[in-house]
């Protein structure tokens, strides 16, 4: 079975375990691992080829992967490493130039608490585009021109989001767009320990089976860098998992739970706080990124 994910390093994780946890080298596909300040775990993964984008079910480009356990319980200083090490991916997607001009979104619904990070973490980031405008300069040597949209859904505004976010690209005119927003796990565990950086668009809605029109260079003509947080977890796919061990008929499980169970979506319980926690990393990570000479 293929567990509804949106995360790069789970799909490269089921992949070793159908082929016996060999972790065997795929073509197309580079790995590699750091640690950062002994409390950040980084796995940047790229797909440089069609065989490595089939194998992991992804497209090609950048996928890294931050993992922090225990960031509830973080200090603040522990949360400012962790910003910093998003900070330091970041920089190498988006080096700074004193003309900068970014297009930062936050995706989701702020009324429904697991799909809240991208407005939450948009309404915390510096935004500057209105002192360009009103200094009448396109440079500075310290911070970026950076402007903040968050669209809402389309259940609320009765508008795709994609053509909101086309119109405010025509507004900003930026050279490159963050987008944030919630992801879907196979694995409730990471729901409260992992952030992932990707530099190939994204599907607003995916995880979830509700998919939007796609946000990336190819609709937008401009680059997307997304940043997500996994807050949900299918249903079947929690049960199944957790089962797994279990299960002598995993397969016939599989179809009773398709033919005749509910499609939900679980969270944590905790997960007001990690909406706060992460939103804040986020944004401090995305702020030290574009405004150096503040954030430095």
């Amino acid at each position: 079975m293929r567990f509804r994910t949106d995360l790069a390093i789970e799909n490269k994780e089921m992949y070793d375990s159908e082929n016996q946890g060999s972790k065997i080298e795929i073509s197309g596909v580079e790995v590699e691992t750091e640690n950062f300040e002994d409390i950040v775990g980084v796995t940047r993964i790229k797909i440089t080829n069609e065989h490595g984008s089939k194998t992991l079910s992804k497209p090609l480009g950048n996928y890294i992967t931050l993992e922090v356990n225990g960031i509830l319980d973080f200090t603040q200083e522990e949360k400012d490493k962790i910003a910093q090490a998003l900070s330091k991916e970041l920089k190498k997607l988006i080096p700074f130039h004193n003309k900068q001009k970014v297009l930062v979104i936050g995706l989701g619904n702020d009324k429904v608490t697991p799909d809240s990070l991208g407005p939450y973490t948009v309404s915390k980031v510096q935004v500057t585009r209105h002192y360009f405008l009103m200094y009448d300069t396109d440079s500075d040597d310290s911070i970026s021109c950076v402007s903040g949209f968050i669209p809402g859904v389309t259940g609320s505004t009765g508008i795709e989001t994609a053509d909101l976010i086309e119109s405010a690209v025509k507004i900003a005119k930026p050279e490159i767009i963050i987008a944030v927003d919630a992801l879907a796990a196979r694995n409730v565990e990471r729901i409260s320990t992992t952030l992932q950086i990707s530099d190939t668009g994204i599907s607003p809605g995916a995880g979830t089976g509700n998919m939007r029109k796609e946000l990336s260079e190819k609709t937008l003509g401009t680059k997307v860098i997304a940043i997500g947080v996994p807050t949900v977890i299918d249903s079947k796919t929690l049960v199944l998992d957790s089962l797994a061990d279990f299960l002598k008929d995993s397969s016939g499980a599989e179809d009773y739970i398709n033919e005749n169970g509910i499609d939900m979506i679980v969270t944590s319980t905790d997960i007001d706080q990690i909406i706060k926690d992460f939103s804040d990393v986020i944004a401090d990570g995305i702020n030290i990124t574009l405004h150096p000479g503040i954030y430095s």
